[in-house]
């Protein structure tokens, strides 16, 4: 990084720039691109408001993006419609994918080496959207080099290594946001907000259903960690969302249906339909369902009965034109079918509200805390559909770390776990 660094200023310096600056080889075979920032359609001119305490001197925060494929070009796009903040590198393996991402949203460094971002000493804060695998040892080298970290969910699919992710943070003193992008659902919120106000009375029953328009190819199915982990989590942590607090136990099962070829595969995998009831405080019940198609297009609602009423949302629509026939009647275009068109505008507001807390230096709205604990809501689901019983989400903890009656204890006086999730304490209850 320091022969790139300290070349940058003789390119910028140069006459006569092409529109690619220049390619930098490095001693590890990957490849370092400078381009000069120039201004665009898709720049900073922006509608969408940031709340930002007035100072004298404007902070503006400068960050990084690793990963340019779909999900990194969604966060790319939102961030260039936050004020104060610029993003000023991108990487990427496949360097084309960063250069046509630098070159689209006016980041003039792009990378095909993650660290080149990390490290980078300009950047405040990282954006990690690379696959899943890498996403804990990339917070922990943010953590490492003081870096604040938006993480798209999950941290990890390994317990023990997002306790790991979140203690590095805790112990640097970075900000660390995860990317539960249904939270900043204007619809979703509006559900939130009733709840919170009292409008339909205290809680007794909330359902979330989740249908995709058509099954992922067996490929992506394969090894993706099954119908819980890599769907039913957006609906179990909005569950927790909407309840306000803590579960207790779950209860699920799975079928297959549609795609019957993956019926082979192990675990949930080989499940495209689930359903799971999740136990609250004071009786209030949580019901999930989701299924890998749906005939209609991309369903996700939710609905909450209270004492005094039910609030519920319907499904979003390009447009609110009907049709009226003498053997239809209803909206002329189908739902949307697709999950970053249904919730463009979340991931927008998701982005700002972490630039918010990185201006501001507040707290972050959805904190590694809250995808451990959809996390192990997945585990625990996956854990009940096997064995076929209410599963109590201390129940994966323990499993994960009480290899002892030392380690239990130790376990128990660690924030990092809800006070329900925490393992027992009491050695005779342990090794009973």
């Amino acid at each position: 990084m320091r022969f790139i660094a300290s070349s940058l200023s003789l390119i910028i310096a140069a006459a006569a720039i092409s529109p690619l600056d220049a390619f930098v080889s490095k001693p590890n075979g990957l490849t370092f691109g400078i381009r000069k920032q120039k201004l665009s359609d898709n720049g900073r001119s922006t509608n969408l408001m940031m709340n930002i305490e007035k100072t004298d001197t404007e902070k503006t925060i400068k960050v990084g993006v690793i990963g340019c494929g779909r999900i990194g070009l969604v966060h790319l796009g939102a961030i260039t419609k936050a004020p104060n903040v610029l993003p000023v590198i991108v990487s990427n393996p496949t360097i084309s994918k960063a250069e046509a991402a630098a070159a689209t949203y006016g980041v003039p460094k792009f990378s095909s080496d993650a660290m080149d971002v990390i490290t980078d000493p300009e950047v405040d804060a990282v954006w990690i959207c690379s696959p899943s695998q890498f996403h804990a040892d990339q917070i922990k080298a943010c953590a490492a080099n003081g870096k604040d970290i938006f993480c798209e969910k999950p941290i990890a699919t390994d317990l023990a290594e997002t306790v790991e992710a979140i203690n590095a943070c805790q112990e640097a003193g970075v900000k660390l946001m995860i990317g539960l992008q249904r939270r900043f659902d204007q619809n979703f919120l509006r559900v939130k907000d009733a709840i919170r106000d009292k409008e339909v009375g205290e809680p007794i029953m909330i359902k979330l259903c989740s249908r995709d328009p058509e099954p992922p190819p067996f490929e992506y199915v394969k090894g993706g960690g099954g119908i819980f982990n890599d769907m039913a989590v957006h609906d179990l942590d909005m569950t927790r969302f909407l309840a306000g607090s803590d579960p207790i136990d779950i209860l699920a099962i799975g079928s297959t249906h549609i795609d019957k070829s993956i019926e082979v595969l192990p675990g949930s995998e080989k499940y495209d339909t689930a359903s799971c009831i999740v136990r609250y405080p004071n009786g209030v019940q949580a019901m999930v369902d989701v299924c890998r198609q749906s005939s209609y297009g991309y369903d996700q609602r939710a609905e909450v009965l209270g004492t005094k009423g039910m609030i519920a949302t319907d499904n979003v629509y390009p447009n609110t034109a009907k049709i009226y026939k003498n053997d239809f009647t209803g909206n002329a275009d189908m739902p949307y079918d697709f999950f970053l068109s249904r919730y463009n505008e979340a991931y927008v507001t998701e982005t700002i509200a972490f630039c918010e807390a990185l201006v501001n230096d507040t707290p972050v709205p959805c904190t590694g805390e809250d995808g451990l604990v959809a996390l192990v809501m997945s585990i625990a689901a996956d854990m009940s559909a096997a064995e076929n019983r209410w599963v109590k989400f201390s129940e994966v903890v323990q499993a994960v770390y009480c290899k002892s009656p030392t380690e239990c204890s130790l376990l128990s006086q660690n924030d990092v776990f809800p006070d329900g999730f925490k393992p027992k304490t009491d050695a005779v209850e342990l090794l009973s």
